[in-house]
């Protein structure tokens, strides 16, 4: 090769791989679409943390929340597409929130590149302690002569467990009367309280009071059992196919550069799989599940099928 045409091949290289090379040369935002202190804010907080050593830049928590998750994940679309701006997604944001819209505002799959699913968390139907019922036969059997009269909360309309409560009625072929909340803790309230006959919750919110006897735990609603409550059996023992879970991952803005999401990929799976980060954040109740960014995106299509599905059977659209 000639000195003209090796400079030649040399600067292509160079020109290429500026961004990986210098990434990250400036601070990287995490875009959480929550309120501080939850379960997904946690999560942001170890990530950035471990982030800012590995990498000495500071990589900053900015916590955009409202509609659902909406207005926080969406800003993420409004910055440079260079790997500057990560958002954490959530089952809410990267699946439902477009279904559910009559003219939707962003595409999960088409606008974003998926970086890595990070932890999924099993939801549970649990019921007030006077139900009889201590497994799911026995409450689908009780829900289908009391058609259209046992209540169940959720912490909202259109929510991942909305969803989940209708994917079960669907798949049992039971009828409930729905009575959203504005989160969890007061769904949680009137449960203890009788108010309401059954709740689906994640196992983050409910395994502390199914434990203590304030609640009972009917079933899993995911393909195994938990260590938190191993002796809560799963829908598939009771011979139904239910597999829901919320969710957490990673994504930026389409278009960031291949290097960049491979590196992102690359350094936030080697910190989850951190013996004291995934001990730190499974003590919050989350299934630790990183894995590559094909693996992430593949995931999400199927969640979208599977709720776009249960959201046209139910009728539940948000304006």
């Amino acid at each position: 090769m000639n000195r003209q045409l090796l400079i030649g091949a040399l600067t292509a290289i160079t020109l290429s791989l500026p961004a990986l090379a210098q990434y990250p040369a400036r601070p990287v935002r995490l875009i959480v679409p929550f309120a501080p202190g939850g379960g997904t804010d946690t999560i942001a907080r170890i990530l950035a943390q471990k982030l800012t050593e590995s990498w000495s830049q500071t990589v900053i928590v900015e916590n955009r929340p409202g509609a659902g998750g909406l207005i926080g994940f969406e800003s993420v679309l409004k910055a440079p597409a260079d790997g500057y701006t990560l958002g954490l997604g959530t089952i809410s944001t990267l699946a439902i929130i477009p279904l559910t819209q009559a003219t939707p505002r962003y595409d999960p799959l088409r606008d974003y590149a998926a970086i890595t699913l990070i932890s999924t968390v099993p939801y549970l139907l649990v019921a007030h302690p006077s139900l009889p019922v201590r497994n799911l036969a026995e409450f689908v059997k009780l829900a289908r002569g009391k058609a259209g009269q046992i209540s169940y909360g959720t912490p909202g309309y259109a929510t991942g467990i909305h969803l989940t409560a209708e994917y079960l009625s669907r798949v049992t072929g039971i009828r409930m009367i729905h009575v959203p909340y504005k989160g969890d803790a007061p769904a949680l309230v009137d449960l203890f309280a009788g108010q309401i006959s059954t709740a689906v919750m994640t196992t983050i919110v409910s395994s502390q009071h199914v434990r203590a006897g304030r609640i009972r735990g009917v079933a899993m609603l995911t393909s195994q059992r938990t260590k938190e409550l191993p002796g809560v059996p799963t829908a598939i023992e009771a011979g139904y196919n239910i597999e829901s879970q919320s969710w957490q991952g990673i994504s930026v803005r389409a278009g960031t550069p291949t290097e960049i999401v491979r590196r992102l990929n690359t350094d936030i799976v080697r910190l989850l799989n951190n013996a004291d980060v995934r001990t730190t954040i499974e003590a919050q109740g989350n299934n630790i599940a990183p894995g590559t960014p094909e693996e992430f995106e593949r995931f999400i299509a199927k969640e979208t099928g599977k709720w776009k599905q249960v959201i046209a059977a139910a009728g539940i659209r948000i304006e």
